[in-house]
C-alpha cells in the first residue's frame, strides 16, 4: 500500500495507483489535479509520501476544506510548519500591509501588526487598502481584508504609535519580526529596541525602495547574526523619487519571502 496525503488527510492507495485513477476513484469531478504543489494535465504514477489536492472548480468547500485547499499549491511540508508559526509586523503602509497579505496567503498562522494611521487617499498607489476604506483605521482595515483572504489566520492588531517601551512587549512572542516603517528614525528605533531585547529573533528590515529603479538593484543584506536589511540601502522617498506599487512591492515580498524562508529553514 502507498501512503499518500489526499487533500492534506492521510489517505492509503494501492501500489500502481496513478492520478487520473485516485481522481476517478475518490472525486471524479475534480478538474484541478495538483500533485506534491503542481497543477498537473497529464497522468502520473503515484509514489509514497505523494501529497495530492483534487478541486472541482468553482465549487465553495466547506470550512474544514477551504485551508486544506488553500495550501495545495504550496511546497509540501511547508504548511505544517507555518501554521504554529507567529510573525510581528511593525507599520501597515506600503511595506506592511503587502507583507501581511503573502504572508496570510501561505499560512502563517498568527500575524501581530501595529500602524496608528488611517488610510488616505495617497496610501491607495501602493498600499493594500480600498477606496471605501478611506478614513478607518489601517489596522481594522487591513483585519478585514485578511478574513476575507484567510480566515484562519489569527491576527491580533494594535492601533497604536509604537515607542521604543511598548515594542518588545507587543512582539514578545514572535518568530520573526518585520520591520516595514516609512521615516528612518523609526526603523532605527524598532532595531535597536527590538534586537536589544530579542537578538535570538529574525529581525527583518527595509531601506531604499523608492522610485522606478531597476528591481535587480534591491537585494537581502546580512547586517549580523539575525539582522536582515531589504532594498538598496540609498533610494528613499524625496521630491522627484516618489513611492510606487511596483518596486515597494518587490521589496515588501522580498521581506515576506525572507520571513517564509527563516521559518521553515
Amino acid at each position: 500500500m502507498l501512503n499518500i496525503k489526499l487533500n492534506e488527510r492521510a489517505f492509503q492507495t494501492e501500489e500502481g495507483t496513478t492520478l487520473f485513477g485516485l481522481r476517478d476513484r475518490t472525486k471524479p469531478d475534480a478538474d484541478i489535479l495538483i500533485l506534491n504543489g503542481a497543477a498537473m494535465s497529464e497522468d502520473a504514477p503515484l509514489s509514497d509520501g505523494d501529497e495530492v489536492s483534487l478541486i472541482t472548480r468553482g465549487e465553495m468547500p466547506s470550512a474544514d476544506e477551504l485551508e486544506v485547499l488553500m495550501a495545495a499549491r504550496h511546497t509540501p511540508g511547508v504548511h505544517a510548519k507555518l501554521k504554529t508559526a507567529t510573525v510581528g509586523i511593525a507599520g501597515l503602509g506600503g511595506l506592511g500591509s503587502a507583507i501581511a497579505v503573502a504572508l496570510a496567503r501561505v499560512g502563517v498562522g498568527k500575524l501581530i501588526v501595529a500602524d496608528f494611521d488611517v488610510v488616505e487617499p495617497s496610501n491607495l498607489n501602493r498600499q493594500q487598502y480600498f477606496v471605501d476604506q478611506i478614513g478607518l483605521l489601517k489596522t481594522d482595515a487591513l483585519v478585514s481584508n485578511l478574513r476575507k483572504i484567510n480566515p484562519y489566520v489569527e491576527v491580533e492588531a494594535h492601533a497604536v504609535k509604537l515607542t521604543s517601551d511598548d515594542m518588545v512587549s507587543l512582539f514578545e512572542d514572535v518568530d520573526v519580526m518585520i520591520e516595514a516603517f516609512d521615516r528612518a528614525d523609526q526603523k532605527a528605533m524598532l532595531l535597536q529596541a527590538f534586537t536589544s531585547a530579542r537578538p535570538d529573533v529574525p529581525f527583518i528590515g527595509a531601506s531604499g525602495m523608492a522610485g522606478f529603479a531597476s528591481g535587480e538593484t534591491i537585494g537581502i543584506k546580512k547586517m549580523g547574526k539575525n539582522i536582515y536589511i531589504v532594498g538598496d540601502l540609498e533610494t528613499g522617498a524625496e521630491p522627484g523619487c516618489g513611492l510606487m506599487a511596483p518596486r515597494v512591492g518587490i521589496a515588501a515580498h522580498m521581506q515576506a519571502n525572507l520571513a517564509l524562508r527563516l521559518l521553515v529553514d
